[in-house]
């Protein structure tokens, strides 16, 4: 008889290894990108996926400014938040914020609000591991990010244009 019992695998944080990924969000649906993102910062794209350990890799998105929304999400959806005075609501839509001075929190938005809430674990993977940027310029190419096209993984990632006439 064994004495080998199947248990549950549990990682360890020394045993996480991080790897870095660079995704070109260049005409890429919103959605889609934000959910494969953060699919990948919380580690779930890996067999050792533990939730209580952060087990993600990190992420380096540029032009970020080109992603594109489906529908009349564009115009029709808004954000809200708060000033913190009375009367002090405010609200945005993504056009405003993609054609403002920072049109890359639009993605970081979307990022966020897939990530598990007021969880501790959940904000460092976002602050920690998420690199957004505007253009295609970033400062990581010290890390060798590995280019992941997210578009050769299902074709609707990626918005076609039809040109009507």
């Amino acid at each position: 008889m064994s004495s080998y019992t199947a248990g549950t695998y549990s990682a360890k944080p020394t045993e996480v290894e991080k790897r870095w990924f660079l995704i070109d969000a260049e005409n890429m649906v919103l959605g889609r990108l934000a959910a494969e993102v953060a699919k990948i910062l919380r580690g779930k794209h890996k067999p050792t996926y533990t939730p209580h350990i952060d087990c993600g890799d990190h992420v380096v998105i540029i032009n970020a400014e080109k992603v594109l929304l489906t529908g009349n999400k564009k115009t029709q959806e808004r954000f809200h938040w708060h000033t913190g005075y009375p009367g002090g609501i405010k609200e945005i839509s993504p056009e405003k914020t993609l054609g403002g001075k920072f049109p890359q929190r639009v993605v970081e938005r979307a990022i966020l609000r897939m990530l598990p809430k007021e969880s501790p674990l959940a904000r460092h993977q976002f602050k920690g591991k998420l690199h957004v940027y505007a253009s295609n310029k970033h400062p990581h190419e010290g890390q060798s990010p590995q280019v992941l096209d997210l578009v050769a993984r299902n074709s609707k990632n990626k918005k076609t244009f039809i040109a009507t006439v």
